[in-house]
């Protein structure tokens, strides 16, 4: 079942513009508790803004997430928008940045769609398999006042060996439209795998067995080496040797 994504009319995020950038002026802008900011996309221009920090939080920590539709007021004039991406303080958790993306509300736009499952397995329940997740979220495009908060599916009737694919979930297929392979599976429930022990025997004979490979392998390429040292040594004697024969042939 799909869950639209609250209206945007009735959430409000304060924006203002700003003309000064910098590590500064950021830090600033973060202790009269806004956040810089970019609002772009759409047929308008980009604007560096700082918004209300509190308020990009609480619609991070919503049930609808970074889908959800919201408007930028901007000294009255009001922009519809969404959040398409955000920088946070790995040590703190606060807010460090927000892009902003403008909103056409009359065009199909793409989105990424959490999906949540409920319920227990048959197949864990009755023949003891193990339920893996395998995907958490799905791609698609749809108007932006369509936009689901998320997919949630009952995986009560899931048996062993059987799979939940992205053309299994709940949608209104004449709003939206799925644009993640139809065949990508979500979540399954497999055999649980268990490795077979070896006898303590055999473990303790892998353990003595030497690297025979190794030790030939290291012998050869020495006996390689000696013997082209004999060789190199050999050499000169021969040569020696020849030509003191040829001086002797020539006396």
């Amino acid at each position: 079942m799909a869950q639209k994504a609250e209206k945007a009319e009735k959430i409000v995020v304060e924006g203002a513009p700003r003309s000064t950038r910098g590590k500064n002026e950021a830090r600033r802008l973060r202790q009269t508790g806004k956040v810089p900011a970019v609002l772009y996309g759409g047929k308008g221009q980009s604007i560096t803004l700082a918004v209300n920090a509190k308020q990009v939080n609480t619609i991070l920590r919503s049930e609808s997430g970074h889908n959800t539709l919201f408007q930028v007021d901007l000294g009255g004039k009001h922009e519809p928008a969404i959040l398409k991406d955000w920088l946070t303080d790995p040590v703190t958790g606060k807010l460090l940045h927000v892009d902003l993306l403008r909103v056409a509300m009359d065009v199909r736009m793409k989105v990424m769609v959490p999906v949540h499952t409920f319920g227990e397995p048959a197949g864990v329940k009755v023949q003891g398999g193990v339920f893996e997740v395998v995907t958490r979220e799905v791609e698609i495009e749809c108007l932006p006042a369509d936009i689901p908060t998320e997919f949630k599916v009952d995986v009560s009737g899931l048996m062993l060996n059987a799979q939940l694919r992205a053309s299994d979930l709940p949608m209104d297929t004449t709003k939206l439209k799925l644009l993640t392979e139809p065949e990508r599976v979500l979540a399954h429930v497999v055999t649980l795998k268990v490795e077979e022990e070896k006898p303590a025997e055999a473990v303790a004979a892998e353990g003595a067995a030497p690297a025979e490979p190794e030790v030939i392998k290291k012998g050869k390429k020495e006996e390689e080496g000696e013997e082209g040292a004999e060789a190199a040594e050999a050499k000169p004697k021969a040569e020696k040797t020849e030509k003191g024969d040829k001086g002797e042939k020539k006396k």
